[in-house]
């Protein structure tokens, strides 16, 4: 609830009615206390080898409160685009049906790594790619470049549990492909967003074969720091007439380099 928007929260107090779907009982309880008529989709959730047919359900009752003539808001937790499949869903079907429907931003566990972390994906750009999506279609990557992975504890499950725990033979594949590109003693970062106001992030620095090993749940994200950077191409650096300043964008490849990877342990705020 601390990363609400002042839109995002206008539009709950005032919807007439508010579907939710959160992860911890702060937020829950800030929400029915937002709007009266605020109702939890975690209903919806099953143990189950698929999760689609739960997901459609949730667009299924989000459309009946629409279809019924309110003014409808459903708030997610994170980004409600990201990685929320009703959400999308729901404004597609709402909209084939002649309603008008938004999405308002909202804060990813992505937004918080660059935060927590410490990256700039300004700096040397930012690959991010979904786990199981990754290992099936292996795109190319750079290893120059910082790396994310979603639902790393996940690989190849299509379904939902109410217990779930990684499968150390899925994640011991992804090791086998980054480690073509980086090396098996690579330092990685399990990575996991705050819960709450006062909880800190969980931050674990691992080599990369011991991954598999690793503790992690359902709300990790595995971080790749990038390797050194390279020289910039010579060529292309006279041609943008930028060569007075090669020292120093070498030197801010070189400091983004330690700042976003590789060992050095945060250092305690001031």
């Amino acid at each position: 609830m601390g990363q609400v928007t002042l839109q995002a929260q206008a539009y709950i107090q005032s919807a007439e009615k508010l579907l939710f779907l959160v992860a911890d009982a702060l937020t829950y309880d800030w929400l029915c206390r937002a709007n009266p008529t605020a109702e939890s989709l975690h209903g919806f959730y099953t143990d189950t080898d698929y999760r689609l047919p739960m997901y459609n359900n949730m667009v299924e009752r989000i459309l009946e409160c629409v279809r019924e003539g309110n003014s409808v808001c459903v708030a997610f937790y994170g980004h409600p685009g990201v990685f929320v499949y009703p959400s999308h869903e729901a404004i597609k079907r709402a909209r084939h049906e002649g309603y008008k429907a938004k999405m308002l931003p909202g804060v990813s566990a992505e937004d918080c790594l660059f935060a927590d972390i410490g990256i700039d994906p300004g700096t040397a750009g930012c690959q991010s790619f979904e786990a199981t999506s990754f290992a099936l279609y292996r795109p190319s990557i750079s290893s120059f470049v910082p790396l994310i992975l979603w639902q790393i504890d996940s690989i190849g499950d299509l379904g939902y549990s109410f217990d779930p725990s990684p499968n150390k033979q899925n994640l011991q594949i992804i090791v086998d492909l980054l480690a073509s590109y980086y090396g098996m003693s690579h330092e990685v970062i399990i990575y996991e967003a705050a819960q709450f106001p006062v909880s800190d992030p969980g931050i674990q620095r691992t080599p990369l074969e011991q991954l598999p090993d690793t503790p992690m749940t359902g709300i990790s994200t595995l971080y790749v720091p990038p390797m050194p950077q390279p020289d910039p191409d010579k060529d292309m650096v006279d041609r943008l007439g930028i060569s007075d300043s090669l020292a120093e964008l070498r030197s801010a490849a070189i400091q983004s380099s330690f700042v976003t990877g590789s060992g050095d342990k945060p250092q305690k705020d001031n």
